[in-house]
C-alpha cells in the first residue's frame, strides 16, 4: 500500500468577519478539503476564493466636457479574476459626456459578463 500525499495548496485569510481565520486548502489523493475556518460563511468565502475568485473593478473612465477628465467607476458586482484585464483594456477606450451622477451605468454588460460599470461620483458638465 501506497502513502496518500497531503499538502497544503493555498492558505486564503477569510475577510467575511473580524476573526480573520486563516483557511488552509488542503490537497489529498487528488481531494480538495478545507481547514481552519470557524463558520460556514467562512467556509463558502474560501470556496469562492479557491474555485472562482473575484473581484469588485475600480477604474477611471475619460470624461468629455466634465469639470474633471475622469471619473472614479466601479462594477457592480465582483468579477472575475481572470477576466479583470480584459475588463480594465474595456473601460479604457471609452469616453463619456458630462453631467454624471453617482450610480450611472457607464458600460452596460462589460465583456458580456452581465456586470455594469458605474460612476462613483457625481460630475458636472463645465
Amino acid at each position: 500500500m501506497s502513502e496518500s500525499s497531503v499538502s497544503v495548496v493555498k492558505v486564503i485569510r477569510c475577510i467575511v468577519c473580524p476573526t480573520g481565520c486563516q483557511i488552509k486548502v488542503i490537497s489529498k489523493d487528488s481531494e480538495i478539503s478545507f481547514e481552519g475556518y470557524a463558520c460556514k460563511r467562512g467556509l463558502e468565502y474560501a470556496e469562492q476564493e479557491y474555485y472562482e475568485p473575484k473581484r469588485i473593478l475600480t477604474t477611471t473612465i475619460r470624461v468629455e466636457d466634465g469639470f474633471l477628465p475622469l471619473i472614479p467607476v466601479r462594477s457592480n458586482i465582483p468579477i472575475l479574476k481572470d477576466k479583470l484585464r480584459d475588463a480594465l483594456n474595456e473601460v479604457a477606450q471609452i469616453e463619456v459626456k458630462a453631467p454624471i451622477k453617482m450610480g450611472d451605468i457607464l458600460i452596460e454588460n462589460i465583456l458580456e459578463l452581465d456586470v455594469n460599470i458605474i460612476a462613483s461620483r457625481d460630475l458636472a458638465k463645465i
